[in-house]
C-alpha cells in the first residue's frame, strides 16, 4: 500500500516561487551565506501524488530544487531530494554528493518502494557523472532515466516520453554567464578596493585605478566575452584580455609626467603591461569552475602550465614599478 502524504517520509511542497523564494535566490547569486541555501533531505509531494506519480531527483541546493518544481506546475509527482550539502546537482555530481552511494540511500530512507508502484526514476542529465545507473538497478531495484538539461523541458519532456536532442544540448550563452558575475564580484570586491587603496597612498590614481581595471576584467568582462576572446585555454584568454586592458594605464603611464626621465617612463609602462594581465588571467582561470564544459584534467593542465607564468609576469611588473617610484616617476605625475 502507499504512504498518505500524513508519513512523515514525505513532506508536501507547492510549484509556487515566492517573494521569500526569490530573495532567498538573489541571496544565493550574490554568495551570501552560501552554506544556508539548502533544503532538507527527502521525499517532497507535488500536486496530490499518488503511486503512478513520476519521481523527479534533484539537490537539495535551494535553487534547484525551485527550478525543478516551478517546472513542474500542474503535475502531479515527488521529489527526491539528496543531500548534496547545499551544491547543485552538477557541481554535487563533480564531487560524489549527488551519487550513486546517496540516491540509494535516500530510497531506502524515503521507504520508496511503499510510495509508488513502478520502479522509474527521472534524474537532471547534468547529474550523470556522479549516477552509476545499473548500480541503482542492481541495489534498490529503481531504473534510472535522464531528463533534459533544463528544468524548463520537463513539461515537453513528460508529454513526449523522451528528450529531444535540444533538450540535452547543454548552453553557456550570454545569460548563463552573467548570472555567474554577482558571486564573483563579491568574493573578489573587499581584496580589490583594500588593493586599490595601498596603491592609491603609494603610487596614485593611476595604480589604483589599473587595480580595479585587472580585477573588473577577470571578473565582468571575462565572461561576457569569453566566446570571442581567441585560443581554447582560459588563461591565455585572461592574458590577452588584461593586457587590452593595460593598454590605457600604459599609454597614459607613458604620456604622463614628461619632466621625468623617458627610461623612467618607460620603465613604468612595461610594469603596467606586465602587472594586470596575469591578474586578469588569473580570475579566468578560476572561472573554469563555473562552466559546463571544462574538466578536472584540463584545469590542472592549465595550472601546471600557466600560474607559474601568471607568478613571474606579476612579480616582473612588480618590481619595475616598483623601480620607477624609486626613480621618482609614479601615479599620474612626477614622485
Amino acid at each position: 500500500m502507499a504512504m498518505t502524504l500524513a508519513h512523515p517520509h514525505i513532506r508536501p511542497a507547492t510549484c509556487a516561487i515566492t517573494v521569500a523564494d526569490r530573495w532567498d535566490h538573489s541571496l544565493a547569486r550574490c554568495g551570501v551565506n552560501r552554506d544556508g541555501h539548502r533544503l532538507e533531505p527527502g521525499l517532497y509531494s507535488l500536486g496530490g501524488a499518488g503511486p503512478e506519480s513520476p519521481v523527479f531527483v534533484t539537490a537539495n541546493y535551494t535553487l534547484s530544487f525551485d527550478a525543478l518544481r516551478a517546472a513542474l506546475a500542474g503535475t502531479a509527482g515527488y521529489i527526491l531530494v539528496l543531500d548534496t550539502r547545499g551544491i547543485n546537482v552538477w557541481c554535487a555530481a563533480g564531487k560524489g554528493t549527488f551519487g550513486t552511494d546517496e540516491l540509494v540511500r535516500r530510497i531506502e530512507a524515503t521507504r520508496l518502494h511503499d510510495v509508488v508502484r513502478h520502479r522509474s526514476l527521472a534524474l537532471p542529465q547534468l547529474g550523470a557523472p556522479g549516477i552509476a545507473a545499473h548500480e541503482v538497478k542492481k541495489r534498490a531495484g529503481f531504473r534510472v532515466e535522464y531528463g533534459p538539461v533544463r528544468a524548463a523541458d520537463l513539461p515537453d519532456y513528460l508529454r513526449t516520453g523522451k528528450a529531444s536532442a535540444e533538450m540535452r544540448r547543454v548552453r553557456f550563452g550570454l545569460r548563463e554567464r552573467v548570472v555567474l558575475i554577482p558571486v564573483e564580484m563579491v568574493h573578489v570586491l573587499l581584496p580589490m578596493v583594500l588593493a586599490a587603496a595601498v596603491l592609491f597612498f603609494l603610487g596614485g590614481p593611476l595604480a589604483a585605478g589599473a587595480a580595479v581595471a585587472a580585477v573588473l576584467s577577470g571578473v565582468v568582462l571575462f565572461p561576457i566575452l569569453l566566446p570571442w576572446i581567441p585560443t581554447r585555454d582560459f588563461s591565455s584568454k585572461g592574458f590577452i584580455l588584461g593586457g587590452l586592458v593595460a593598454l590605457p594605464f600604459a599609454l597614459t603611464a607613458l604620456l604622463s609626467a614628461p619632466e621625468a626621465a623617458l627610461w623612467l617612463r618607460i620603465v613604468r609602462t612595461v610594469g603596467l603591461l606586465l602587472v594586470i594581465p596575469p591578474v586578469t588571467a588569473f580570475l579566468a582561470l578560476n572561472f573554469t569552475g563555473s562552466t559546463p564544459y571544462t574538466s578536472k584534467s584540463g584545469v590542472r593542465r592549465e595550472m601546471v602550465t600557466y600560474v607559474r607564468a601568471m607568478a613571474w609576469t606579476f612579480g616582473a611588473g612588480a618590481l619595475r614599478t616598483g623601480a620607477a617610484r624609486r626613480g621618482g616617476i609614479w601615479g599620474t605625475g612626477a614622485g
